[in-house]
């Protein structure tokens, strides 16, 4: 069973996911999970394979959600993200990173698509 930051995080995930779609991404695989970690979203818009970040807070008492994804995540989404274009045989793919950040305040959710978040980042 799920706890109730899982569920929240599960409902960011769903509302970026919806987002993405209206803003002609198309999703390709959700929660890719690998021995070194997961990434929220893959997705392709036009040539491009996205690798997305998903960020959702209730407020902003603790900062941006952007904010959150710092040097050691972005590390890890990069490990995970050269595992699946390896697996996918797309070792040569136009790829980027965005983190879409998500506000849930009680009336509509603030959403920002940020493009190229973050450069490759790897040890």
């Amino acid at each position: 069973m799920l706890s109730r930051q899982q569920q929240f995080g599960e409902k960011g995930e769903s509302i970026a996911e919806r987002h993405l779609k209206k803003r002609g991404y198309k999703i390709l695989e959700k929660n890719y999970r690998t021995k070194v970690g997961e990434i929220d979203i893959i997705a392709k818009e036009k040539n491009t394979i996205v690798f997305v970040e998903v960020k959702t807070r209730r407020s902003w008492q603790f900062g941006n959600p952007k904010g959150a994804v710092t040097p050691a995540k972005q590390r890890k989404i990069s490990m995970v993200a050269l595992h699946y274009l390896k697996t996918m045989d797309r070792s040569n793919a136009r790829a980027r990173f965005d983190v879409v950040a998500i506000t849930a305040s009680r009336d509509k959710p603030q959403i920002e698509i940020i493009k190229n978040a973050f450069e490759l980042a790897y040890d």
